[in-house]
This record gives C-alpha cells, sequence and structure tokens, in this order.
C-alpha cells in the first residue's frame, strides 16, 4: 500500500545565507531544544512568533476580564505570599512573564454535583480552565514544569465515567502547546469504597481510588532529577545487591547488564504514588476546630506535592499553586526553601492555612511507611453461582440480602460528602 499523499507538502524550499559560527549555534540551540534538523527550529520559531501575537491580544482581553483588584496579599511568610482572591488576576497582572518554575495545583474537579468548595461542571470544564492555562503559559519558564493533580468524575446517574479530564489534556497540549512529560497516578489506599451506589449497592463498578496527575512543561526538556525521589529498595533488590546477580539477556529482550548491580542508595519510584491521606487529627484542624473555620473538604497530603517540588525545582525556586486551599503547597516549599505564591478565593480557607506556618512551618515527615500493600484481585475465592452476573448490568437495584441495609445505608450517607473527589490538600 504506497503512502498517502500530504495534504500540505513541503515542496517550497527557501535559502538563508548563514557564516559557519551561526550555522553552528543555530545546530546547537535545534538540539538542544529537541528538533532533529535547524528546519524545523525554524518553523518552530515562526510558529511561535504568531502565538505570540496571538497570545497578546488574548492576554489583553484576560487582563481587562480580570483586573488586578480582585486578588490582594493576605499574608507574607519568609518564603511566600498567600494571596486572597481570584488566581487569573495574579497570572495576568502580579505575576512576571517566565518567572515560575513550578506550578503544583489541584484544580477544582468536574463533578457532577456541586460541591461547597465550588467544583465545576465537566461538560464546561475545559472552557472554563481556559484562562489559567494561558496564565499558566505567561508565567511558566521554559524549563520549569506544570503539575495538575486532577481526579475524574461519573456521569450522572449510569455507571460510566465522564473524559473531561483526558479533555482537559488534549487541550493543554493541542491548543496551548505544552508537552506531556508524562502522567502520574495517586494511589490512595485508605480511600473509602465510593461511589456507594455503583460499588456497594449495585456492585457493578470496582473502587475509585486513583487520581490522574499531569506532568506537562513547556519544552520537551524541563528540568528534573529522579535521584531526589528515590525509593527504598525492595527485599528481593537488597538481596540481589549482598549476591551478586548474572548479566545475561531476559525474556523480554531487556539486557541487564553488571551496572545493575549498582547501589544507588534507592531505587526510581514508579509513575504509581502510593500516599494514603489518613490525617485526622493535625495542627491545621485543631486550630480550625478551636477558631470555629470551617476545615478545607478536599485536601491532599503534603507528601504528594514534596515529591513534584523535590523533583522539579531547586531551593530558592519559585512554586505557585493558583488553586491554594488550605495551602498545603506553600507550606511544603516553606519547608524545602523554595519562594511560594498561593491563591485562594475564600478567606476562611486562609483563615485556616495560618495554622500551617503559625509559629513557624511544620517540618516533613521522616518517617514513613516502607510500603503499601495492595491485595490482587480473585485471591478470595467465590463460585460463580453463588454471585451470578447482573443481567441488566446495575441498571436496576438487587435486593438487599440479610445484614446488608446498615452497611448499605452507611455508605450512601457518606457519599455526599467524599463524591467522586477524594480528600486532597492536607
Amino acid at each position: 500500500m504506497g503512502r498517502p499523499k500530504a495534504e500540505r507538502p513541503r515542496n517550497a524550499v527557501t535559502n538563508v545565507r548563514l557564516n559557519e559560527e551561526e550555522k553552528t549555534s543555530f545546530e546547537e540551540r535545534a538540539a538542544a531544544l529537541g528538533f532533529n534538523n535547524i528546519s524545523e527550529y525554524i518553523r518552530h520559531l515562526h510558529s511561535h512568533s504568531v502565538q505570540e501575537a496571538e497570545q497578546s491580544s488574548t492576554h489583553d482581553d484576560y487582563r481587562a476580564r480580570f483586573p488586578k483588584k480582585l486578588v490582594r496579599s493576605f499574608r507574607k511568610t519568609e518564603q511566600g505570599e498567600m494571596m486572597w482572591g481570584d488566581s487569573r488576576a495574579y497570572l495576568f497582572h502580579n505575576a512576571k512573564p517566565s518567572s515560575v518554575d513550578l506550578i503544583m495545583t489541584s484544580p477544582p474537579f468536574g463533578l457532577v454535583r456541586k460541591k461547597s468548595y465550588g467544583n465545576e461542571d465537566a461538560d464546561e470544564y475545559c472552557n472554563w480552565f481556559r484562562p489559567f492555562a494561558e496564565g499558566f503559559q505567561r508565567v511558566l519558564k521554559d524549563d520549569g514544569s506544570l503539575v495538575i493533580d486532577i481526579g475524574g468524575a461519573w456521569v450522572p446517574g449510569q455507571p460510566t465515567r465522564s473524559l473531561y479530564h483526558f479533555k482537559l489534556l488534549v487541550m493543554l497540549v493541542e491548543e496551548y502547546g505544552f508537552h506531556l512529560c508524562q502522567e502520574h497516578y495517586w494511589w490512595n489506599p485508605s480511600k473509602l469504597p465510593t461511589p456507594a451506589e455503583w460499588v456497594n449497592v449495585r456492585r457493578v463498578r470496582v473502587k475509585d481510588a486513583v487520581n490522574s496527575i499531569w506532568w506537562l512543561s513547556k519544552t520537551p526538556f524541563p528540568k528534573a532529577n529522579n535521584r531526589r525521589v528515590l525509593a527504598p529498595y525492595s527485599r528481593s533488590m537488597q538481596e540481589l545487591l549482598r549476591s551478586g546477580y548474572t548479566s545475561k539477556l531476559r525474556p523480554s529482550g531487556h539486557n541487564i547488564s553488571t551496572k545493575f548491580q549498582k547501589d544507588n542508595g534507592g531505587s526510581v519510584p514508579p509513575n504509581l504514588l502510593a500516599i494514603a491521606n489518613t490525617e485526622s487529627t493535625s495542627r491545621y484542624q485543631e486550630y480550625c476546630r478551636d477558631n470555629n473555620i470551617p476545615i478545607h473538604p478536599a485536601r491532599f497530603p503534603p507528601q504528594l506535592p514534596e515529591y513534584f517540588i523535590r523533583f522539579l525545582t531547586n531551593p530558592g525556586d519559585l512554586v505557585l499553586d493558583p488553586f491554594g486551599g488550605s495551602c498545603v503547597t506553600g507550606a511544603v516549599a516553606e519547608a524545602l526553601n523554595r519562594r511560594w505564591v498561593c491563591c485562594e478565593m475564600s478567606e476562611e480557607y486562609l483563615n485556616g492555612a495560618l495554622a500551617r506556618f503559625t509559629p513557624t512551618v511544620l517540618p516533613l515527615l521522616k518517617d514513613r511507611p516502607g510500603s503499601y500493600e495492595i491485595a490482587p484481585p480473585c485471591a478470595v475465592v467465590v463460585r460463580d453461582e453463588d454471585a451470578p452476573l447482573f443481567a441488566d448490568g446495575g441498571a436496576s437495584r438487587p435486593p438487599l440480602r440479610r445484614g446488608e441495609e446498615a452497611v448499605t445505608a452507611e455508605a450512601e450517607e457518606q457519599e455526599p460528602q467524599l463524591g467522586a473527589r477524594p480528600k486532597k490538600r492536607a
């Protein structure tokens, strides 16, 4: 089968005269940015120039729509600052272009049921996010990173999933020029079995316990070093380091050389981040209760931003969280000697966040679980005849069995607080 003809073939040629020094400079810069040759680099420069012209008018529009008065300083610390108000105003007025090393955030999820913290409807999520995407492009450095923790949502009344968070990812890459460096997944081992209707009552779905985390950047090569986020070696790897390993070609085709026996102090972690979110008492929660301040209902554990801040930034770099919540990103950045800014529209949540810095920021955890266990599925043997498939796929509720009523009632009572969104900002 012949190769199909391109709709817009590149059959026009132009010459650009360069001296040897200029040619070498072009080639080095093209290679540094990941382009195969000077032609690709020149096309990139042209496209970037056109995009900048288009963005200039868009930025002017957003500057008018989100004036500077919509955000103001709330409290400063030694390393950072809490901003009270609309972060879109901060992105287009307060922040300098190309000044941020890491945007680490968890925006309101596109849930189908409204929450107290103001989540956006899944169908309109991408349009709502556009000003933030423009602002992120404006303030992020070329070697900086954008990290978005975002959970999934269920289609109303159905045991099927919304695609809103995937549509957001595609929009950021295809329309705003971001590069997907790597997707991560946050597994919360302590997540309750939700949504209760489909998991506990009709039993046609399994527990939703994983969040997607999109790691993006403006260029293909943001600064990073995975040696900063090593995990402990497994017992089998520790034994291999002690007893030695015979280098050989594995059936998979991977050639395991003698370098595999080198002790690097720890293993490169996978992109599945196992972090339990089990906080029930803390200085933050006690402060909120003592001062009658609402506790933020969607808090992520400090270990989540810590991983990306260590992985992607240096001391003194600037970390931004445009959806600051209870300001856990700022507290972690402060503890790691990074500069930071957190924007939050709720003054009550910022009042509670003060506890994280009073009298001083708390140190990060040193003692952590060595590992979490995840049981393999099908380990509990159930005969097919004892658990027949639901012929209608769960369209109707099955009759309750003896002893199930109390459990079901409890699960339904918990779901409105937890919904499809696991707790995040700690």
